[in-house]
C-alpha cells in the first residue's frame, strides 16, 4: 500500500442503527495506523505504531527527544522505504552520536506510541531533566485564543475523528505550526522536529496537545526548552511534579472557557 499522503483512507461500513430501521452503507476515511521501525546507522532501535505522514519530521524529533541528537544539522541522512509490514526509517548519524544509539539500543513495540515501553530500567525513565531557560508571557487570553482555533487546524482529525494534534503557538495564541498523527507522543515528536527542521526555536512560544498530559509529554517539551505546555485533558500527578521541578508552566483540561494551572506546592 502507498504512503497515504493525507494519512486516512476510505473505509466501507455498514450502519447498524438502534431504532431498527434498514442498515445503510456509507465510505469513511480511516486515520492509517502502521508500523514504524526506526533504524540508527544500521541498529534496530525502536519500533513505534504510527501514522506515516510527516515521518522526515518524526525522524528529527523522534531523534532530539531520544537525545541522540542536539540539533537536525547531526543527521546526515534519512532514508523512508516501504516495506510489506509497514516502515522503515533509516537515520544516518556521525560515529559520535553513533555511540549514544549503542548505548541507549533497546527493541520498543508499543501502541500508539507509548515511547516508555520497554524501557530497561527505571533511572532511564525518570532520567534527569534540564531546567526551562526561558520563560514566556502568555496571557491568559492568547491560551483560549488557540484552543478555540485549534480545530481550524485539525485537518486529519476532521476527516478521521481519531487524530491526536501538537500545535505550537504564538505568545499571542496564533498556531503556527500543527502536525497530526493517530499517536499522541508521535504527533509531538513530528512537532519538535518541523520546528526544528524550520530552525523555529520552542522557546519562542508554547505547545498546545489534544492528549492527556502524561510523564513522557512533559519530558519531551522540557528537552525540547518550551516553556509552556497545554494539554487538552488532565494530567498526571508525575507530569505536574516533573514540569514543576525543571520550570515548565502546564496547564490541563485546557477548554475554550476554563483551564488548569498547575501550582507548586508551598509545604
Amino acid at each position: 500500500m502507498p504512503q497515504p499522503e493525507n494519512g486516512a483512507i476510505p473505509v466501507d461500513f455498514d450502519v447498524v442503527k438502534s431504532d431498527g430501521s434498514e442498515n445503510a452503507q456509507i465510505v469513511r476515511h480511516t486515520i492509517v495506523e502502521a508500523a514504524i521501525a526506526i533504524e540508527y546507522n544500521g541498529i534496530g532501535y525502536a519500533v513505534m505504531m504510527a501514522t506515516p505522514i510527516d515521518l522526515h519530521d518524526y525522524a528529527i524529533g523522534f531523534s532530539l527527544s531520544e537525545g541522540l541528537i542536539d540539533n537536525p544539522d547531526q543527521i546526515l541522512a534519512i532514508d523512508i522505504h516501504q516495506s510489506e509490514l509497514g516502515w522503515i526509517v533509516r537515520i544516518q548519524l556521525p560515529n559520535a552520536n553513533a555511540e549514544k544509539v549503542i548505548e541507549r539500543a533497546r527493541q520498543r513495540v508499543s501502541e500508539s506510541s507509548c515511547g516508555l515501553c520497554g524501557m530497561d530500567n527505571l533511572q532511564e525513565v525518570m532520567r534527569a531533566l534540564p531546567f526551562i531557560k526561558n520563560s514566556l508571557d502568555v496571557p491568559d487570553s492568547a491560551l483560549f485564543t488557540a484552543l478555540t482555533s485549534l480545530r481550524e487546524h485539525q485537518r486529519l482529525n476532521a476527516a478521521t475523528g481519531s487524530a491526536h494534534a501538537a500545535a505550537f503557538c504564538a505568545p499571542d495564541g496564533s498556531i503556527q505550526m500543527t502536525r497530526e498523527d493517530v499517536g499522541r507522543h508521535n504527533a509531538l515528536d513530528k512537532l519538535i522536529g518541523a520546528l526544528a527542521a524550520a530552525q523555529i526555536a520552542p522557546s519562542e512560544g508554547f505547545i498546545l496537545l489534544t492528549a492527556r498530559c502524561s510523564l513522557e509529554l512533559v519530558q519531551k517539551t522540557i528537552l525540547a526548552q518550551c516553556p509552556m505546555l497545554v494539554t487538552i485533558s488532565a494530567a498526571t500527578d508525575l507530569a505536574i511534579q516533573t514540569a514543576e521541578k525543571s520550570g515548565l508552566r502546564l496547564v490541563s483540561l485546557a477548554r475554550p472557557d476554563a483551564a488548569l494551572v498547575a501550582m507548586p506546592r508551598t509545604g
